[in-house]
């Protein structure tokens, strides 16, 4: 089984033989190709002018495995915006790839129903001491075997250096050369679908790399606008004069992953950064192409990561489908829970600083814990939408996660700051609540090694981004004093990046063992109890029962009457059991419910109707009548 993605953008192998270049070059007087070491073609051979800023040429001489690069006013020579592989780098030649080279053979896979959803988030470099996209095919049988059902790469497109968060992508349609070919990828997808698992990749449409885009050379006008800055400076032009070629370049770049190396759907990271005031804006117009494209063949899904939590973008239709997108990553379920676990109060956290358990109860019972109000982190502006009418499954919930690890000055993981049966209550709480979970690459079993920031830029510029990565932790207490940012690890470093590369000894160790053997359980709980709820559990199912300093009362009821609560107790001292409403289901002395889980065991000599134990965890669930 053979699979491509045709595009009007790049390098198209074409069936009777030869290739196909084109490039959209608005800014360009002229646009030549040149073959990198061609016997049969030396000098750059013009490219026809094809009106509206495109430029094409059609070369039987041409093949896969041809590397080759623009040519733009007869002077620079730049990679292909769209290559489908780089193996020299991104600033070198690219190389023609025929898609259909590759052989598929999962056929039967359509994918998976959204309510069986439980996510592992990935690094490629750092998930396995190779590095590598075939690597990482060595550890789905323990991601399997664990619970998990997608497995979630960080950003794979091709990034300047030799390692990389992923976020500095300058070519997006190139898998990484770091990890391997488009081959090896495909493979890997391949192999996670053998084994039932998804396979989702985050992808970044808000910004380029500081390192390695042309497209400034040669289509800066059209494709960037001035009108709108980002945290990365000019922001893309999705609303402007020649946006509709640059919505066209990033709504083929989502279809060509899902087709061409059939992922089972996308993380959009960071979209509150694409400005857009059009109608339908990018966003709606990628979701409709996604929804009326491989969509309509199988199931694919969509996830945001969006700050200002637009909940308009998780809307469902009359059937309770998803309009839009799928769901969106919570950060306010993750800050709730870091404020009740760490006692951290500074940066955003201060956001949940005085009510973290009723941020955690809204988040649990709403969706959003921000759904419209001020934010004092953010000056008072307000944040967010209204969106408890939206089911459970529109939110991903998670302890850990790249971002919240690697954003810390040292990318410490929470193993370091909080004491074990607190993260394990924590886990009880996001595991088995409707929300999808998330767990990030090595919690499953504790570990402890760092994730910091990481890159590998040129000289000039990884000066830069080292001062500028410490210099943004001064306004922290810790880091006023020069001598304490000095400590903090710099980014370009081999060290740095090697010491996010996960030990896998430490999955064998008691306690990695123990944790493993913790959340293997609970994701079976979440399969055989939970997933089947889910199809019932619309918007407005959740409720707040009740909430004091540390502790709190949840329920959910679904479509058919059946019940499932959670009583929690989030903090280092006992706290009083939060009485139930005098409403049915009576939580936690009906007798009709029943017990699902309680950590830690429960101790029959004490007084568990009246009083919840430091870090205690309970969940109910009752029949309908």
């Amino acid at each position: 089984m053979k699979h491509r993605h045709s595009m009007p953008f790049g390098a198209e192998a074409l069936e009777g033989g030869g290739v196909r270049f084109r490039l959209w070059a608005p800014d360009a007087r002229s646009v030549e190709l040149r073959l990198e070491a061609s016997p049969q073609v030396k000098a750059p051979l013009s490219m026809t002018a094809q009106g509206d800023g495109w430029y094409e040429r059609v070369l039987a001489e041409a093949g896969p495995g041809t590397r080759y690069r623009f040519r733009i006013d007869a002077d620079l020579l730049v990679p292909d915006p769209a290559s489908r592989h780089q193996p020299e780098g991104v600033h070198g030649p690219s190389e023609v790839i025929d898609p259909e080279a590759f052989e598929w053979d999962d056929a039967a896979w359509t994918g998976r129903p959204w309510n069986e959803a439980v996510f592992y988030e990935l690094h490629v470099g750092t998930f396995t001491p190779g590095g590598t996209f075939r690597s990482a095919c060595h550890r789905l049988d323990h991601l399997a075997e664990l619970g998990v059902t997608a497995v979630e790469l960080m950003p794979v497109a091709d990034f300047p250096g030799r390692r990389n968060w992923g976020y500095d992508g300058v070519l997006p349609f190139a898998p990484a050369r770091a990890y391997g070919r488009p081959e090896d990828l495909k493979h890997l997808v391949q192999e996670a679908h053998r084994r039932g698992l998804m396979v989702f990749l985050d992808v970044v449409y808000n910004h380029f790399g500081p390192e390695g885009n042309y497209l400034h050379t040669y289509a800066r006008s059209a494709f960037f606008t001035t009108r709108y800055r980002t945290p990365w400076g000019a922001a893309v032009n999705f609303d402007g004069p020649g946006s509709r070629t640059v919505r066209d370049f990033f709504i083929q770049n989502a279809l060509y992953w899902l087709e061409e190396f059939r992922f089972d759907g996308l993380r959009l990271d960071a979209v509150h950064a694409i400005r857009d005031r059009s109608r339908p804006d990018f966003l709606e117009e990628l979701a409709q192409a996604v929804r009326n494209g491989p969509g309509r063949h199988r199931r694919i899904h969509l996830v945001l990561e969006n700050d200002d939590n637009a909940a308009r973008y998780l809307q469902r239709d009359p059937e309770g489908r998803p309009v839009h997108y799928t769901a969106q990553w919570n950060d306010d379920i993750h800050h709730a829970c870091h404020v009740l676990l760490t006692g951290e109060t500074e940066g955003y956290y201060a956001d949940y600083a005085d009510e973290a358990t009723r941020h955690l109860a809204r988040c649990l019972a709403e969706g959003f814990a921000y759904q419209g109000e001020p934010s004092p982190y953010r000056g008072g502006r307000k944040r967010g939408e209204p969106s408890e009418h939206l089911p459970p499954e529109a939110f991903v919930s998670f302890l850990q996660n790249h971002d919240q690890v690697g954003n810390r000055a040292f990318g410490d993981r929470l193993e370091l700051l909080a004491e074990d049966r607190a993260i394990r209550a924590a886990l009880a709480v996001i595991l088995l609540a409707p929300a999808p979970p998330l767990l990030f690459m090595g919690e499953e079993f504790g570990c402890r090694r760092p994730f910091p920031f990481f890159c590998d830029f040129g000289p000039e510029l990884a000066a830069s981004v080292t001062r500028g990565r410490r210099k943004e932790f001064e306004r922290f207490p810790a880091f006023r004093d020069p001598g304490a940012r000095a400590g903090i690890p710099d980014p370009n470093a081999e060290a740095t990046f090697a010491s996010a590369v996960l030990d896998w000894a430490e999955a064998e160790t008691g306690g990695g063992r123990s944790r493993r053997d913790w959340i293997r359980r609970l994701l079976a709980l979440r399969r055989d109890e939970i997933v089947p709820l889910l199809s019932l559990l619309g918007g407005r199912s959740g409720s707040i029962v009740g909430v004091s300093k540390t502790a709190l009362a949840v329920r959910w009821r679904g479509d058919d009457g059946t019940t499932l609560a959670l009583a929690a107790n989030l903090g280092p001292d006992p706290a009083p059991a939060l009485a139930p409403e005098a409403t049915e289901p009576r939580f936690p002395d009906d007798p009709d419910s029943r017990p699902l889980f309680t950590f830690p065991e429960p101790d029959p000599e004490a007084p568990s109707a009246t009083v919840l134990g430091a870090w205690s965890v309970v969940w109910w669930k009752k029949p309908p009548r």
